[in-house]
């Protein structure tokens, strides 16, 4: 028997230890705990991490994580979630239980309505959301309850229409919508360069008192003169000396004649 020919496999995501998370936490300015799991070709959420709920920031940017368990919502430290960059298709609802977060990416997955829970309307000191680059269609009115929201990014989607009660949030800064299917403006005709009259009255002379009738008659004379000018004055030629076109310009005489 031959050998069966080998499939290209896969390549496997990079598995996370415990081990390798606790060596990835770094300290902010502000005294946080920070883990940065980012750039790492991570596929899966890492589980391990679950031992550390008590941490104030995580990075799973640049991954290619596709689903964020549900657990998600024992991080209640959390303040900082960045999950851009994946290939996450549905955010579960349990994140509206995280209620100290403040910035949260999403940006650049494979998010859609369906994916998109309204329980975020519950992060009631969210900062910061950034949506853009998904698949989102619209976004649900009652994320306006986030009166504590400065930056909005909901570029690059598929949305026609934004919600009054975001664009109307107490706080906003910030809204970027760019790159969208939005309905153009009804153009309005152009104006018109040309001055018409309206209406055009005829009149007898007899009608017309003294004044009003000089000036017609004077009006009259000057567009006459106008008419007559051509034949009356003959201009002599200028350029008298120019007989014959010069050789530049009688390769292109067929064009000025």
């Amino acid at each position: 028997m031959g050998k069966r020919a080998k499939g290209k496999k896969a390549p496997k995501g990079k598995k996370i230890t415990l081990k390798t998370a606790k060596n990835s936490l770094k300290i902010t300015i502000d005294g946080k705990r920070r883990l940065d799991l980012s750039k790492l070709g991570i596929t899966t959420f890492p589980k391990c991490i679950l031992r550390m709920a008590d941490i104030d920031e995580i990075d799973l940017s640049r991954n290619m994580i596709k689903k964020i368990p549900d657990s998600i919502q024992k991080f209640h430290n959390l303040r900082w979630l960045d999950l851009h960059s994946n290939l996450i298709e549905k955010i579960p609802e349990t994140i509206g239980q995280l209620q100290n977060l403040l910035f949260l990416n999403l940006s650049n997955n494979k998010i859609s309505n369906k994916g998109l829970p309204l329980e975020i309307c519950n992060l009631k000191n969210l900062r910061m959301l950034n949506l853009g680059l998904n698949t989102i269609e619209n976004i649900p009115t009652t994320y306006g309850s986030l009166k504590e929201l400065k930056e909005v990014g909901l570029f690059d989607n598929y949305l026609t229409s934004i919600p009054k009660s975001i664009l109307n949030l107490p706080k906003l800064k910030k809204l970027n919508t760019k790159r969208n299917p939005f309905p153009k403006p009804e153009e309005e005709e152009p104006a018109d360069p040309i001055k018409r009259l309206e209406a055009l009255y005829l009149v007898n002379e007899s009608d017309l008192c003294s004044s009003c009738l000089n000036k017609g008659q004077q009006q009259r004379d000057k567009m006459n003169n106008i008419i007559r000018e051509p034949a009356l004055c003959k201009r002599n030629p200028l350029f008298t000396n120019l007989i014959t076109p010069n050789s530049t310009a009688k390769e292109n005489q067929a064009e000025w004649r």
